[in-house]
């Protein structure tokens, strides 16, 4: 008998679940875990909160006849369509374009269960198979694939995904409150120009659409065809892009893609706490869905399942990450009382030994964290609040956090709470910030505390928008400092990246020396891999940096990439 707690994924669940036609069918790369670290299963349970009948179809295969495609039928609103929690292309390769031999979101780990270009794969072929029934592309693929992009796995520039996935309406950025306004808009008819007037949406259209937009509310970026003549106008866009991605009244974006318009209207301010704490209140079971049993562990939510997300976006505005492209710049963050739920809830789980994974986020210690005088944030066009140097408006208590970790320790069957989730060290300079530094090196590491200078280089760290390196000198002699005190055998882990753009092999060798001369085992290394909609991954293109024009020196080498790589072991 079907576990109704779950959301159906086949005909005979829906069946027992007395469902004849489902409203929403979402499809992605992903295995269906029903945890709320899975895009899927929060899009899934928001919709269902609202009254609609919600299918999931996880990893269909595209090779074979589609039956999976096709097993239930057309639903009554549109197709829901990602590619999970990654990037299919950041999922398959690694920096140097090799095949994965494995994939953490698949139950053993079993790579090959989805197809590379997830989210045009699938859009295409529902868009064949039900041509009159609306596809709706979003997650993190889709998400950062809205415009013109740098595909480093094709090495050529690509136009927004919509031009090659078929699909009605892409969502991008965080889905809770955009997803609820399209199956509103869809259910009371089908209507393309009212759908596009929803925020956090792009589609296409054609010059007549075009001529209903408010030119005052509209930033008309390069085409797609003059970036391919020229890919340094790949830079232009991007300063635009980023530059709307990260102030706080955003203007809509449009972009040429031949005879027709790429549209990307502006998104939703960020969620409140009222508004996060809601999703976070669903019926989440926290498990993978009983299809699953005996088929071996799914290993990315082995690694979350007993973890806790305090909050989401990130100000740090690192050149390499997305977080901020997706899940915007200022922080949303949970209430107290959410998380503490939460907590307790995980207590109850099966297997549950006493000890929390991970209380954390994109930055672990950004939690309630933002300007002190909104007003100055309405008019800031700065995409980091750390870099050059941490913003004078910025309110980075950590007070908030050292009561949270006390309160989450005095619950009943919690033994020990861990951070496993990087810690920003730039922001340690406000009044709490060594006591913060003691509390999670005493109360909350497991033995190794995870950071991420990134480079000792200056001239590199500043293509990263990173902080000097003397700032992790500090902190590396503070945590010495407390590990003697408190008698702790413990080891300060940093991580770094070859290959970035600005950084030539003596930059490695000298990160080398420096990184060994503080006594540090280099072991946590990540070649650069450019992704869609950073600032490193235009530069890496173009060999520009688009703010400032200058012509900044690029690896593309593999054989010296590699030799990059290889100055750390």
């Amino acid at each position: 008998m079907f576990d109704k707690r779950f959301i159906p994924t086949s005909i005979k669940e829906a069946r027992q679940c007395g469902i004849d036609r489902f409203d929403v069918i979402l499809f992605t790369g992903d295995a269906y875990v029903d945890h709320p670290s899975f895009g899927v299963a929060v899009i899934a349970r928001i919709l269902q909160r609202e009254g609609y009948t919600v299918a999931v179809v996880p990893q269909p295969n595209w090779r074979d006849d589609l039956r999976d495609f096709r097993k239930l039928g057309a639903p009554r609103l549109f197709f829901g369509v990602t590619s999970g929690n990654m990037d299919s292309m950041v999922n398959h390769y690694t920096a140097a374009r090799r095949l994965r031999s494995d994939d953490a979101y698949t139950p053993g780990g079993r790579a090959g269960a989805r197809p590379d270009y997830a989210v045009t794969v699938y859009s295409r072929i529902l868009k064949r198979l039900y041509p009159d029934t609306p596809v709706v592309i979003g997650g993190i693929e889709a998400s950062l694939r809205r415009l013109s992009h740098y595909d480093y796995w094709q090495d050529r520039i690509m136009p927004s995904i919509l031009t090659d996935s078929g699909a009605d309406l892409l969502c991008y950025g965080l889905g809770d409150k955009v997803m609820v306004e399209v199956a509103r808009f869809i259910a009371s008819g089908f209507n393309p120009k009212r759908l596009h007037t929803l925020r956090q949406t792009a589609y296409l259209t054609d010059a007549k659409g075009i001529e209903r937009l408010e030119p005052s509310q509209t930033v008309m970026l390069r085409s797609f065809d003059d970036i391919t003549a020229d890919k340094r106008l790949l830079g232009d866009n991007f300063v635009e892009i980023e530059t709307q991605s990260n102030v706080m009244s955003p203007k809509r974006l449009v972009e040429p893609v031949g005879d027709r318009f790429v549209v990307v209207n502006a998104p939703y301010p960020s969620l409140t706490t009222q508004e996060i704490d809601r999703t976070y209140e669903l019926p989440f079971t926290r498990m993978p869905h009983p299809r699953y049993h005996n088929k071996g562990p799914i290993p990315a939510w082995e690694m979350i399942k007993f973890s806790v997300n305090t909050h989401r976006g990130c100000f740090g505005g690192c050149s390499f990450c997305t977080i901020s492209a997706h899940q915007g710049k200022f922080i949303s963050s949970r209430s107290e009382r959410s998380i503490l739920d939460e907590v307790r809830a995980i207590t109850q789980m099966p297997g549950f030994a006493g000890y929390i994974s991970d209380i954390g986020g994109p930055s672990a210690n950004m939690y309630r964290m933002g300007g002190v005088d909104t007003s100055i944030c309405a008019s800031c066009r700065r995409p980091s609040c750390l870099f050059p140097r941490p913003c004078v408006n910025l309110d980075n208590s950590h007070a908030h956090l050292l009561d949270l970790y006390r309160k989450i320790d005095a619950i009943p069957g919690i033994k020990k709470s861990f951070v496993a989730s990087g810690i920003r060290y730039d922001l340690f300079d406000d009044n709490f910030g060594d006591a913060y530094l003691r509390e999670v090196i005493v109360r909350h590491t497991s033995g190794k505390l995870k950071v991420a200078p990134e480079h000792t280089e200056e001239h590199v760290l500043k293509m990263m928008r990173k902080p000097p390196f003397n700032a992790f000198e500090r902190l590396n002699d503070k945590f010495r400092l407390i590990c003697r005190q408190e008698k702790l055998r413990y080891l300060l882990v940093p991580y770094f990246i070859s290959s970035h753009p600005a950084c030539r092999l003596s930059d490695m060798k000298q990160l080398s020396q420096r990184i060994r001369s503080l006594g540090l085992k280099l072991d946590q290394v990540q070649d650069f891999t450019p992704t869609p909609m950073t600032l490193s991954s235009t530069i890496y293109c173009t060999g520009i940096d688009p703010y400032s024009q200058k012509q900044i020196f690029v690896e593309h080498s593999p054989d010296e990439k590699k030799r990059q790589k290889s100055c750390f072991f």
